[in-house]
């Protein structure tokens, strides 16, 4: 058996997707054509996100929408450095979110902070000296 190793989709369940969408265009990210009134894309280098309704996603899983508090993930913005991550935070929070835990230097040899979205999706942002961010802002990993 042979699993593609990528991940080409991310969505986020969320209480109101024009809300979402105002929040993640203020952050200069565009909109694609191929969003509809109930689901906004956007593309982020090699993969896409999507902001779906916390429901109707749970629905299209056949899966309870219940649940608060911590959902055992994050998203990570990997960065070109430190004031990069300290710049990046605090746009995140002009455009309407919160900032969860201040950047700093961390015990992996990296800077790194936590901000999340109006949903409280949490996201990373990290400088990470061991990881390179090729041209095209891709990650490569050591291999």
């Amino acid at each position: 058996m042979s699993v593609p190793a990528r991940l080409t989709l991310v969505t986020l369940g969320v209480a109101d997707v024009a809300r979402a969408t105002s929040f993640y265009e203020a952050l200069g990210w565009r909109k694609s054509s191929a969003s509809h009134y109930d689901v906004s894309f956007f593309q982020l280098g090699g993969l896409a996100l999507s902001v779906f309704g916390r429901q109707a996603l749970a629905d299209d899983a056949t899966v309870s929408s219940a649940g608060s508090g911590f959902a055992g993930i994050s998203l990570a913005i990997n960065l070109e450095s430190e004031a990069e991550v300290d710049r990046v935070a605090g746009e995140w929070v002009l455009c309407g979110g919160t900032l969860v835990k201040q950047p700093h230097r961390v015990f992996w040899g990296g800077y790194s902070g936590y901000v999340a979205d109006p949903d409280g999706h949490l996201w990373e942002l990290a400088h990470n000296p061991g990881f390179v961010l090729r041209p095209d802002g891709l990650m490569q990993l050591p291999s």
